[in-house]
């Protein structure tokens, strides 16, 4: 250590490294704050989904279907769609009807209440829940789950069946995100 000058510093660190940094050179990149901002922004205004959705309403003389699902949702999210069906005279078997471009890559994992009996006819899934009453509204709840592989969106109808007459249809679309 002999003709060597002690320094306060270890090897390699010199004073010019404790000095305070002139500049923006320490702090947050403004374009990431923005960034985040904007998507603060978009998700309180509902763009990303998770806003309450209003219930969409078809109406005929024989049945009115009111469906409430949301419109925008994100990939992998778990949804209920809600179904009021009120049939405006007596039904002899009210059938439910579900085009399969709306589910699919959906996992549909409760139907509540169950149907008397489930087909295929005519391009759709049929659920039958039997005689029905003038006035009497069928609810039912329907929970499922985003695949990962659904990009994009879906879109189909819900059909109202008196049997094998259809009697109301009301379509239904969901953006989906990733």
């Amino acid at each position: 250590m002999e003709g060597r000058a002690q320094s306060a510093y270890p090897d390699g660190i010199s004073e010019e490294h404790s000095a305070p940094p002139r500049g923006l050179t320490r702090h947050a990149n403004p374009l990431s704050l923005g960034l985040l901002g904007l998507l603060i922004v978009l998700a309180f205004a509902g763009v990303l989904g998770g806003q309450p959705q209003p219930t969409k309403t078809a109406e005929t003389g024989a049945a009115r279907i009111e469906v409430n699902s949301p419109d925008v949702i994100r990939n992998g999210e778990f949804f209920e769609t809600r179904i009021v069906v009120t049939p405006r005279r007596a039904f002899a078997d009210l059938v439910i009807g579900v085009t399969p471009s709306l589910w699919r890559d959906l996992t549909v994992n409760t139907m509540i209440p169950g149907a008397a009996e489930e087909s295929f006819a005519d391009g759709a899934y049929r659920f039958s829940y039997g005689p029905t009453e003038a006035g009497a509204p069928l609810v039912i709840k329907i929970d499922s789950q985003i695949n990962p592989s659904l990009f994009g969106g879906t879109s189909g109808r819900f059909i109202v069946y008196d049997g094998e007459a259809a009697v109301a249809e009301l379509p239904i679309a969901m953006r989906v995100l990733p």
